[in-house]
């Protein structure tokens, strides 16, 4: 079996590689380190595609340019493949406002780049887009929040916890720059799937994070906290502190696109996150951070700030995933990494650098 994975070298597309690898499948990789270009050369993740050509023999890496619309069409005409992982992408919400043609070139052009070499060349694969929360936009701020000692929390009319998913619309609010660019994508997606009845598959993913996240300030919020807290650099919280997030480890996203292809549909979309178990808020991970710092012998990080009116425009101050559609489809997959594990974790890999 042979899958292409666009955005090989990120979080996302690297933990896909070694999904696919470690189960026999040849897999090409698409990647030319944009997000050096995004965040800076400490953010380049060309390392991270060296590692994945010396560790597996069955990866042959591209490095091309998702909006160079020949090259795509190239590859996957020379070697249709069985699955496409589109995890190739601009990440950042406040990058977006700085270079919108560069966002929507390489979130939206990008994708219909890849779904029309697709269609054209291997139709009968099964095809993931790695999708947003962003695309709901600021409409999830329409919840009633209340405000708790460390968190904001929803509840829903009948005073159980509540949760968001797919039936939230995505119309009538302010997205963002970036969760625009995203929307044109994942509609998109859709489209492939319902009118040329291909099997399309959107994920809207909360925060994606593990210990090989190169976070940077302007994007991978819990894998930069944990830079900052390491390294006891400082933190600037905007915000209360209190906006939650629900977090998920590339490997679960990972065997969610697995589950998919063993039995995909057309132009389906699911909400994809770590769900109430695995959401913190900013205060309550840098609580649970120094727990573990603590435990290891370190020093607790204090250099931190909170800036109140810093809210980001168009920014979810809360989001937790309801993953229950995606669940019934696929009950036989589970999350597999705690949060408590994760950070850990994370926090571990980061002590060692």
């Amino acid at each position: 079996m042979r899958g292409l994975v666009t955005g090989s070298n990120g979080l996302v597309g690297s933990q896909c590689v070694k999904f696919l690898c470690k189960r026999g499948w040849q897999v090409f990789g698409v990647d030319n380190d944009m997000r050096s270009y995004f965040f800076g050369e400490d953010s380049s993740t060309k390392s991270v595609g060296q590692s994945l050509r010396e560790d597996f023999d069955d990866f042959t890496f591209f490095p091309l340019d998702i909006r160079e619309r020949s090259s795509l069409a190239t590859l996957l005409h020379n070697a249709p493949v069985d699955l496409i992982i589109h995890a190739a992408g601009q990440p950042s919400h406040d990058w977006a406002a700085k270079e919108p043609l560069t966002d929507f070139e390489v979130n939206a052009v990008g994708t219909i780049n890849i779904l029309e070499a697709y269609r054209l060349y291997c139709p009968s694969a099964s095809f993931v887009f790695t999708s947003t929360n962003k695309v709901y936009g600021d409409r999830p701020n329409q919840l009633q929040l209340t405000e708790e000692d460390l968190r904001l929390e929803h509840y829903d009319e009948s005073g159980e916890l509540g949760s968001i998913d797919e039936n939230m619309s995505i119309d009538h609010c302010l997205h963002s720059v970036f969760g625009a660019s995203k929307v044109s994508a994942d509609i998109m997606v859709q489209e492939y799937g319902r009118y040329f009845n291909l099997n399309t598959a959107v994920f809207r993913c909360g925060c994606l994070t593990g210990p090989d996240h190169k976070g940077a300030k302007l994007h991978g919020f819990l894998s930069y906290l944990i830079k900052c807290a390491v390294k006891n650099e400082p933190y600037t919280i905007n915000g209360s502190g209190k906006q939650v997030r629900d977090n998920l480890h590339a490997w679960d996203l990972a065997n969610m696109f697995w589950h998919f292809y063993q039995d995909p549909r057309p132009g389906v979309v699911y909400n994809a996150g770590g769900g109430r178990d695995n959401s913190i808020s900013i205060l309550e991970a840098i609580e649970e951070i120094n727990k573990i710092l603590a435990s290891l012998g370190k020093e607790e990080w204090t250099k931190y700030e909170i800036n109140q009116s810093g809210w980001r425009t168009g920014d979810h101050k809360w989001y937790i995933s309801d993953l229950s559609k995606f669940e019934k489809d696929f009950p036989e997959w589970e999350i597999e990494n705690s949060l408590n594990g994760l950070l850990k974790e994370m926090v571990e890999k980061e002590l060692s650098c």
